[in-house]
């Protein structure tokens, strides 16, 4: 079973390079590291993303140039050889046993189309980490209640399946697009979030717009997604 592992990157200098020490780490780590794939798509960016992510030898780049994050989750798709996407972000830095726990949670359940986990925030003081926990924990009850949940910068999908739904709505610009891909993901076999798929990131959004803000915004456009099908907000700033 292939793993692509896709990273969408605009203008991730300063992030991008890091991430790639973790993952390719991880996947040197990972029994069977042939049969995956490390590719980062190059979203329109300005700056040196492209070349810092060619200077690592067994990544492979492509470059989407409409930018949107929705667009290159897409090209990321039309462009994975595996037969199992996974999705992180260029800011994440992927912990030990991630490859592991993704190809054994498919290979264990051919129902399951989707898997995701939480973020833990490297860069966050004590009392936010522990909230951040405490909304994870929350979080489980309503996956179960609504039969999808996943965290676009921690999820993985078959390819197959993501081909059968139409891939990722590239009119939806930033926020719901990670339950709209799971909702629809759900139509077709089993999505599931696990709390041990942890993905470590940055907490540069949180720090830039507030916790207790960015944490509504994003419970607004899942309900909104789970209710009406659609985004409740288009709005959103790149944060670099």
């Amino acid at each position: 079973m292939k793993l692509t592992i896709v990273i969408p990157a605009y203008n991730e200098e300063a992030y991008l390079a890091d991430c790639l020490r973790h993952v390719l780490d991880e996947v040197a780590q990972t029994a069977g590291r042939e049969a995956i794939e490390v590719l980062v798509i190059d979203n329109a960016s300005t700056d040196r993303t492209a070349e810092i992510a060619r200077s690592f030898a067994g990544v492979r780049v492509a470059h989407e140039p409409d930018k949107g994050l929705t667009k290159a989750r897409q090209r990321g798709l039309e462009e994975a050889r595996g037969e199992i996407v996974g999705y992180v972000d260029a800011d994440t830095r992927m912990p030990r046993g991630w490859c592991g726990q993704v190809i054994g949670s498919f290979a264990a359940d051919p129902t399951t189309v989707c898997v995701s986990g939480p973020y833990v925030y490297y860069d966050l003081g004590r009392v936010s980490k522990v909230l951040v926990r405490v909304f994870w924990w929350v979080a489980v009850p309503v996956a179960a209640l609504t039969g999808y949940m996943a965290v676009g910068g921690n999820f993985a999908a078959r390819r197959e399946a993501l081909i059968k739904i139409g891939g990722f709505d590239r009119s939806i610009a930033f926020y719901g697009e990670d339950t709209d891909i799971a909702r629809r993901l759900s139509a077709v076999g089993r999505v599931r979030f696990m709390l041990r798929l942890v993905m470590q990131t940055s907490a540069r959004r949180l720090k830039a717009e507030g916790l207790a803000r960015t944490a509504a915004v994003y419970v607004l456009n899942f309900v909104s997604e789970a209710v009406l099908k659609r985004p409740a907000t288009t709005d959103y700033r790149d944060i670099r």
